[in-house]
C-alpha cells in the first residue's frame, strides 16, 4: 500500500505542475475586473486551433457573439497566455488609426526573427518600430498609383492570356468545373511576375517554371509556422534557441537566385531598364540609398509574395460570389461595357469596387488582427470598469465577426454589393465605424492595396467581358471557412464553370 502511495505521488506531483502551470493566467483579466471568455488547459479559449474541427475564427465569433452586448474588451486565454479580445467597434477604429502609436506593431513579429528568416522578417508587416517606418516608406512610393497605372497595360495582357487559358481549361474540365482557386493563383502569379521582376512564369502553359510551385510551398508551410507559435506561446524562452521559418530553406535560396538572376539581367541590359516595373523602381532605390543586394531582394520580396496567394484568394471568391448571384453579376456585366478600359476607366466603376467590398468583407483575408501594445493604454469598460494594458500585451480585433454582425450589416451571409455604393454611405461609411478591414486600416494598411485592386479588377473585367460564370454543383453553398487555413478560404474549395458568351 506504502509503494502504491509513493507511485502515485511521483506521478501525481509532475501532473499538477503541469496543470497549474497551463491554467496559472487563466484568472489574470478576471482579478481586474473583465469577464474572460471559458478557456481549458493548454488549448485556452480557443480549442479550434488545436482539434482542427473547424477555422478558430469561429472560436472568437462564439465569445464575440456572448460578450458584444455586455463588454467592450474580453480577457481571453492564447494557450496561456492572456490577451484581450476587443468587441467594440470604436476600440478597434482607434487601435487601428487615431490610436496607432499604442498598437503600432502585429503579433507575428514575435513569431520571426529576421536574421533567421531573412525574407518574411524584412517584410512591413513583420517589422516594428523605426524598422517598419524605413522599409514602409522605401516601399510605398514603388506602389503609387503612378507606377500602378504604368504597368497596367501589362496587366492587361496577363489578362487576355487569362482569358485563354480558361476557354483550353474549360474544353478539358471534367463534371466537377474548374479549380477557381488554382486557376487564380496562375493568374496572379503570371501578372506578379510580370510587373514586379518583368518575366513570365509561364503559368498558362503545360510546363511552367517553378515560381508558382515555390509560392505554394510557402503558403503550405505556413501551417508548422504556426503551430511552432503555439508551443511558444507556452515557452516562450524557445525563440531565443530555436526558431521555425515561413520560408523554408529550399524556397528562400530559390527566391533569392531567381532575384539575383533578374538583377543580373536588368543591370547587363541598358534595354531594360526603361521597362515601368517594381524592379527598375528596387533598382534606381539601391543606387539611391546604397542598399545591398540582399537588402534589394528582400525588399523586392514584398512585392512576389504579398501579390500571390492574398489576390488569388480575393479574385477567386469575388467569381464565386458573382457566380451565386447571376442578377449581380449581369449588372456588373453592363457597368464595364465591351470596351477596352484604361486605367483611369477602370478605377471609376463603383459597382465593380462594391463587388469587391463585399467579398473582401465576406472573405477577408485577414480573419483577425493581433496588435501589440506598444504604449500604455487604458481600456473603459461598458459597466465603467478601466483596465491597464502594457507594452508586450496583445489585443485582438476580431474582422470577420465585425464583417458579420447583423447590428451593421443587414442579411451579413448574403452577397449585397450595394450596401457599399457611394448612395448609401459607400466604403468609408463603413470605415469608419470601425466594422470594415478589408485591407486593414490607419498606417499600416496594406501598401499593396491599389496594386492588388488593379489586378482584381482587371481580371473581372475581362472575364465579364468574355464568360458567364457558373458555380459548379460541387462548391458548397454557405460560406463555411477552411478548417485550419489562416486566412479566409472557403471550405472544400471553389469549383467553377465559364460559359463563353460568344456562344450564348
Amino acid at each position: 500500500m506504502y509503494s502504491i502511495v509513493i507511485v502515485l505521488f511521483f506521478f501525481g506531483l509532475p501532473v499538477t505542475v503541469i496543470y497549474i502551470f497551463l491554467i496559472w493566467n487563466f484568472n489574470y483579466w478576471k482579478s481586474r475586473g473583465i469577464k474572460t471568455a471559458e478557456s481549458r488547459p493548454f488549448v485556452g479559449s480557443f480549442p479550434s486551433k488545436f482539434n482542427k474541427k473547424r477555422n478558430y475564427a469561429y472560436d472568437i465569433d462564439d465569445i464575440y457573439q456572448k460578450h458584444k452586448g455586455t463588454e467592450n474588451i474580453v480577457g481571453v486565454i492564447n494557450t496561456r497566455l492572456p490577451q484581450l479580445l476587443i468587441t467594440s467597434p470604436e476600440y478597434a477604429h482607434k487601435i487601428f488609426v487615431s490610436d496607432f502609436r499604442s498598437f503600432h506593431d502585429n503579433e507575428t513579429s514575435k513569431s520571426v526573427n529576421k536574421n533567421v528568416d531573412t525574407i518574411l522578417g524584412n517584410n512591413p508587416f513583420v517589422l516594428t518600430g523605426d524598422d517598419w517606418k524605413e522599409r514602409r516608406a522605401e516601399i510605398t512610393p514603388g506602389l503609387s498609383a503612378n507606377r500602378v497605372s504604368s504597368v497596367y497595360p501589362v496587366t492587361q495582357n496577363v489578362c487576355r492570356q487569362f482569358v485563354d487559358y480558361i476557354k483550353r481549361q474549360q474544353r478539358i474540365s471534367s463534371s466537377d468545373g474548374l479549380n477557381g482557386k488554382d486557376m487564380c493563383l496562375c493568374y496572379t502569379t503570371e501578372v506578379v511576375a510580370s510587373c514586379v521582376l518583368g518575366i513570365s512564369a509561364q503559368s498558362f502553359t503545360e510546363n511552367p517554371t517553378p515560381l508558382m510551385t515555390m509560392t505554394k510551398r510557402v503558403f503550405e508551410q505556413s501551417s508548422v509556422f504556426y503551430y511552432f507559435a503555439m508551443v511558444a506561446n507556452l515557452w516562450p524562452s524557445i525563440r531565443k534557441f530555436y526558431n521555425v521559418k515561413l520560408f523554408v530553406k529550399e524556397v528562400e535560396q530559390f527566391f533569392f537566385d531567381l532575384m539575383q538572376r533578374c538583377l543580373d539581367l536588368r543591370r547587363q541590359d541598358p534595354t531594360l531598364q526603361d521597362r515601368p516595373d517594381f524592379l527598375n523602381y528596387m533598382l534606381h532605390l539601391q543606387d539611391k540609398k546604397g542598399l545591398n543586394t540582399l537588402e534589394v531582394t528582400t525588399h523586392t520580396m514584398t512585392f512576389l509574395t504579398d501579390g500571390f496567394e492574398t489576390t488569388a484568394l480575393v479574385l477567386s471568391h469575388a467569381l464565386l460570389l458573382l457566380g451565386r448571384y447571376p442578377a449581380k453579376q449581369q449588372n456588373l456585366r453592363d457597368e464595364i461595357g465591351k470596351n477596352n478600359l484604361t486605367f483611369e476607366q477602370l478605377s471609376a466603376l463603383p459597382l465593380l469596387d462594391a463587388c469587391i467590398n463585399e467579398t473582401l468583407r465576406l472573405f477577408p483575408p485577414l480573419l483577425s488582427a493581433r496588435k501589440i501594445v506598444t504604449e500604455t493604454y487604458d481600456f473603459v469598460n461598458k459597466n465603467g470598469v478601466r483596465v491597464r494594458v502594457e507594452p508586450g500585451d496583445i489585443v485582438i480585433i476580431p474582422v470577420r465577426s465585425l464583417h458579420y454582425d447583423p447590428e451593421y450589416y443587414d442579411d451579413p451571409e448574403e452577397f449585397k454589393p450595394e450596401r457599399f455604393l457611394h448612395i448609401n454611405g459607400g466604403v468609408r461609411k463603413y470605415i469608419d465605424q470601425g466594422v470594415f478591414f478589408g485591407f486593414g486600416d490607419g498606417p499600416r494598411i496594406c501598401p499593396g492595396m491599389r496594386f492588388a485592386l488593379t489586378q482584381v479588377k482587371a481580371a473581372l473585367v475581362e472575364i465579364l467581358q468574355n464568360f458567364i460564370i457558373q458555380v459548379s454543383p460541387k462548391t458548397r453553398e454557405d460560406n463555411a471557412l477552411h478548417n485550419t487555413y489562416f486566412m479566409a478560404m472557403l471550405k472544400d474549395g471553389i469549383w467553377l464553370n465559364f460559359e463563353d458568351i460568344q456562344c450564348t
